[in-house]
């Protein structure tokens, strides 16, 4: 008959914890058939916690972020470019760059709601 070698341990880690908090760690144990040492090693060891951010919020802040570059990006040629100006007119060109502003302010707003979720 072989015997399973020792696995002594010798640290203790002392957790300090209320008396309902004892008597729930010590039923989950009872629960999982385990000693209260074992099932509290097993959760320390094998618990993965979740990552702080989550991928899918990232991902959207991502492309909202994309969204606003090229708001950007058309604002900035709309303003250096003179062809415009004179083919549409001063005032539809001034009504274009006032809706593309309320789009990157929607688009902004949209960016702190997604941050939030963080």
């Amino acid at each position: 008959m072989d015997k399973k070698p020792s696995r002594r341990r010798v640290q203790q880690l002392r957790v300090p914890v209320l008396p309902a908090e004892q008597t729930a760690i010590k039923q989950n144990a009872k629960n999982c058939c385990m000693s209260v040492s074992a099932y509290l090693r097993d959760l320390g060891l094998h618990y993965q916690p979740e990552s702080v951010f989550d991928a899918d919020v990232v991902m959207e802040m991502i492309k909202i972020n994309g969204d606003q570059g090229r708001l950007g990006g058309l604002l900035k040629m709309w303003l250096t470019n003179d062809d415009g100006w004179q083919a549409l007119g001063k005032e539809q060109e001034l009504q274009n760059i006032h809706a593309l502003l309320d789009d990157i302010q929607s688009t902004q707003h949209l960016l702190f709601t997604t941050v939030q979720k963080l």
